[in-house]
């Protein structure tokens, strides 16, 4: 058979492969799967609930720490999305993720190809006799060299739609990383709120302690002036002693727990706790959102919480590795082929006489593999349902977490008005108490419960305002907003990428492309 005859036989069948390549590949194609629909929120819409300050009115929630109105608060948030390392390492797994779709891509084309070139000389032994044939005897050359050069290249054909498979999968995969990066911001960004408004509640806690001490020092000083004066015994002053020494002792807990918050604040925003006095201050209150919040209604949280969507581009993912798994059963057709020069002695390499080409068409088929691979393929389906189940649950969880965090907030309003209705009467109580013991009309007793009455209901109200605060915060983190703000903008801090740029050649890959970061 001539060279151009073979050449011309393995384009026909190479033109034959690729019209099988165009084939439906092997595999289930994904679908969202089925999961509870919930048509209203139970805290917003139930006539018995009262007043909640929730409104099913839709409104954006990108921003949303900025509804409390304080500028320190939102620069926590910022630093904290410009430096959280957790946050960074969520961005380069993004990046990872864009450096496997190219691999991805890649096995489309030919797998193997390579340029290769090469110089022997060889010497074999003297002592081999010559080649005789019964014409005449041909002396054995012990001594010749040979060079070559040349391009291979092999190519498993598509045929069932296994790499493309590999594409969906690794496509699903950097969606999956964007929606896990933009979960870990929404988490970030939740939880520095949520610090910052337990370090405001340390913070007027401890004012409201050293408030009391105040108090109490100047009940203890009017019980040892009456005592020196024989107007009253002993117990008076040794009550009024315990009462005032009970509340210094909240001051180094309270101040403990203030430290320790910072300190995880620090931790979030990537930088040292020591900065944090000059961030925060020493004193502040408790942030405050407006009176009515808007929650939209539940049809918008599938679309906007990226855990939800995680859990969906975690099953397409896993759906097109079932996919991967079916191609193995059937067979492989190969082809592969190099062309080159090749030369002996002292003949010219570059020279047309010097050509060589080899080309193959082949078929490969793993039949005896005992089950592996179709064992295998069950593996990966019973992996893809379990990722349904799971975001199955994920839905209901989220569903379950706004609901919670709504009647928390609700009800935590509620209280706010009780405990400030309880701390000017314990404030009143208090006063009397104090006048009426300086007249001689009631005993210590009497200051001794409502100064500590007074106590606890400050203690109380500073909690229920904080538990609005951080309740609304956790309306807000279930809602899913906060993500939105990385949009069009880099998964990496800029002096990250210029060092990764520097040590690697990343091409195009450090730049956000939307078409290929996120399924939006």
């Amino acid at each position: 058979m001539t060279r151009a005859r073979l050449h011309r036989r393995l384009i026909g069948t190479a033109l034959c492969a690729a019209l099988l390549v165009g084939c439906t590949p092997v595999g289930p194609d994904f679908v969202r799967p089925n999961s509870p629909v919930v048509k209203e929120w139970i805290e917003v819409n139930s006539p018995s609930a009262g007043p909640s300050g929730l409104t099913s009115r839709s409104a954006p929630v990108v921003k949303w720490w900025e509804t409390f109105n304080d500028p320190t608060l939102n620069k926590l948030v910022a630093e904290a999305y410009a430096q959280n390392l957790d946050l960074q390492v969520a961005g380069a797994r993004v990046l990872q993720a864009r450096a496997q779709l190219g691999i991805a891509f890649g096995e489309l084309y030919p797998q193997s190809q390579a340029i290769g070139g090469s110089i022997e000389r060889r010497q074999i032994s003297d002592n081999l006799g010559p080649i005789s044939d019964v014409n005449r005897i041909i002396p054995l050359d012990t001594e010749f060299s040979t060079s070559q050069v040349g391009f291979d290249a092999q190519w498993e054909l598509d045929v069932w739609g296994q790499q493309r498979r590999g594409v969906q999968a690794a496509r699903s995969n950097l969606a999956l990383q964007v929606a896990n990066y933009d979960d870990a911001l929404v988490t970030l960004t939740g939880d520095v709120a949520a610090l910052y408004v337990n370090i405001r509640a340390l913070q007027e806690s401890l004012a409201v302690a050293r408030e009391n001490i105040q108090l109490q020092q100047a009940s203890a000083d009017l019980t040892q002036l009456r005592f020196d004066n024989g107007v009253t015994t002993e117990l008076d002053v040794q009550e009024s002693t315990a009462l005032l020494n009970n509340t210094k002792a909240l001051v180094p807990e309270i101040e403990s727990d203030l430290q320790q918050a910072k300190n995880a604040l620090a931790v979030l925003l990537g930088a040292t706790p020591s900065r944090m006095t000059s961030l925060l201050g020493n004193s502040g209150r408790i942030p405050s959102a407006r009176s009515n919040v808007a929650v939209g209604v539940p049809a918008e949280l599938l679309r906007r919480r990226p855990d939800v969507r995680a859990a969906e581009l975690a099953a397409a993912t896993q759906s097109a590795e079932v996919g991967i798994a079916i191609a193995d059963l059937y067979p492989q057709f190969i082809l592969s082929g190099s062309i080159g020069l090749q030369a002996s002695g002292g003949r010219d390499l570059f020279s047309a006489a010097s050509s060589t080409s080899l080309a193959n068409a082949g078929v490969v088929w793993n039949v005896l593999n005992y089950g592996r691979i179709k064992n295998n393929v069950r593996a990966q389906d019973a992996a893809y349902q379990a990722l349904i189940a799971n975001y199955q649950n994920t839905v209901l969880t989220a569903y379950s977490e706004v609901e919670s965090a709504m009647v928390a907030y609700a009800q935590s309003r509620k209280q706010v008005g009780f405990y400030e209705n309880s701390v000017t009467a314990s404030r009143k109580a208090a006063q009397i108490a104090v006048d009426q013991y300086r007249d001689g009309i009631a005993d210590y007793s009497r200051i001794l419960n409502t100064q500590t009455a007074l106590l606890r209901s400050q203690a109380n109200l500073i909690e229920a305002r904080q538990q609005v605060s951080s309740n609304l915060v956790a309306v807000y983190k279930g809602l899913g907003g906060g993500w939105q703000i990385r949009q069009n903008q880099e998964f990496l801090p800029e002096t990250v990428l210029a060092e990764m740029a520097y040590r690697t050649d990343w091409g195009d890959l450090l730049q956000q492309d939307p078409t290929r970061a996120s399924l939006n």
